[in-house]
């Protein structure tokens, strides 16, 4: 018998369908916050993100459903052990993040956060010019589920949007344009909107960094809801303050929780939301994490194929 920790805020409705795939297990129910080092070590399934601090190589843990679709902190040499199986949740967040990028995005075109700040000084003031998505060229780093979500939200709004992938691929539906990761310097200064959605790992690290900021269109607006580590902090604040950036806006930063003395906060034309745009704030997002977790369950023990395995090299699914 199998034991299958589960680390979600599940209802009984969620247990139900958990048990139903995984009959014949016995199934541990914690949050994050309580759950034991014991715990974690007795465990041959987990479901939810467990802390990689207790894993540390766990030779017991078979597989790792994670309920996030980045991947990062288990990539980390002997958090994971050399036979556990990494799957994520993509395809749940798809809606949440993309609708929060497009928040973030029109928020940044219409300088709203501008006029958040003057209603807090009691000023009534005309902040000028503003910019439409309709007449916006939108360049999309990382096509995944949410990356696409968000191209097909701007393109609907009337932008020409440019896509970017690590290798040449047919183009999708929602990119007017595709083109690789190599070619990024080519069409950076055509972005009015630069907006990425990349997991973490070493190809990604500060991808985003002086001298790409220095490539962008004067006036350009950088959106970032993947993860901190592919922006280099001080060039991003360096292009805010002398240009070419006219604004950015921020669910994730290269260190979590943002320090509270960090230049960041001050900076007049960004907008920071501490890395709230997937989680489980949508109830719905929840319902589908549990979904994708059950069928892996199911075919984990019936010997499938899984959904969404984690290459361990690059950081997305293969």
């Amino acid at each position: 018998m199998k034991t299958v920790l589960v680390l979600l805020p599940v209802r009984e409705e969620h247990k139900q369908i958990l048990e139903q795939a995984g009959e014949g297990c016995c199934f541990v129910y914690e949050r994050f916050q309580t759950v034991t080092e014991e715990q974690v070590q007795q465990a041959q399934i987990i479901i939810g993100c467990a802390d990689p601090g207790q894993i540390h190589g766990s030779e017991k843990l078979e597989w790792l459903q994670l309920h996030s679709a980045g991947a990062d902190p288990y990539l980390v040499p002997g958090v994971l052990g050399p036979k556990t199986v990494l799957t994520n949740a993509t395809g749940a967040y798809g809606k949440a993040v993309s609708e929060h990028a497009l928040a973030l995005t029109l928020m940044m075109q219409k300088q709203l956060y501008l006029y958040r700040d003057n209603q807090r000084k009691n000023r009534w003031h005309d902040e000028g010019k503003v910019s439409s998505p309709s007449s916006s060229t939108v360049l999309v780093m990382g096509l995944g589920d949410i990356g696409l979500s968000y191209a097909r939200k701007m393109k609907d709004l009337g932008a020409t949007v440019i896509g970017v992938k690590r290798r040449p691929a047919v183009c999708p539906e929602e990119v007017d344009e595709l083109v690789t990761t190599e070619q990024l310097d080519e069409v950076l200064p055509r972005a009015d909107v630069v907006a990425s959605f990349l997991p973490g790992n070493g190809q990604t690290r500060h991808i985003f960094n002086a001298e790409r900021f220095g490539q962008m269109k004067p006036g350009a607006i950088f959106v970032n809801c993947g993860r901190g580590g592919a922006v280099d902090s001080e060039a991003l604040l360096k292009a805010l303050r002398d240009g070419p950036l006219a604004s950015a806006a921020v669910d994730v930063t290269e260190i979590e929780p943002l320090p509270a003395d960090s230049p960041l906060w001050e900076q007049e034309n960004l907008m920071i939301t501490p890395h709230v745009a997937g989680w489980l704030h949508l109830p719905e997002i929840l319902d589908r994490v549990v979904e994708i977790s059950a069928a892996n369950l199911r075919a984990y023990l019936q010997g499938g194929d899984l959904r969404n395995v984690v290459d361990f090299a690059t950081g997305y699914r293969k």
